[in-house]
């Protein structure tokens, strides 16, 4: 049984930083594309991040400088780093798992792209 598992969210002041992390078990994950996905109240689910197999990265233009995304294989884990928190990062993030890494970056800043999703964890950024 494939499963995600986040952690990590919470409450924090602007400027802030959290770090989330993905566990992902059921399968290995090292030959997958790894994202992150955000949802705000009222809004669609928006790509965050993601990393490929091999270590890529690359992110939303709302994130850029400010996150970061990394793996670790030996773990199954990926992580999100978020640094210079603002209000508007308020959302509950979602990790998410591709079969496979087949394709560009702009395949995989689509979520039905993906195959797998983890619950998703609250991050809440007071101002």
């Amino acid at each position: 049984q494939v499963q995600l598992v986040e952690s990590g969210g919470g409450l924090v002041q602007a400027g802030g930083s959290l770090r989330l992390s993905c566990a992902a078990s059921g399968r290995p994950f090292s030959r997958d594309v790894m994202g992150w996905f955000r949802q705000a109240p009222g809004k669609e689910r928006e790509f965050v991040a993601a990393v490929k197999s091999f270590g890529a990265t690359y992110y939303a233009d709302s994130v850029k400088g400010r996150f970061t995304i990394s793996r670790d294989n030996a773990k199954n884990t990926v992580y999100l780093q978020m640094n210079s928190l603002k209000p508007e990062d308020t959302a509950v993030y979602y990790c998410a798992s591709a079969l496979g890494d087949f394709y560009g970056s702009m395949y995989y800043r689509t979520a039905v792209n993906y195959a797998y999703w983890g619950q998703g964890t609250q991050v809440t950024v007071s101002s």
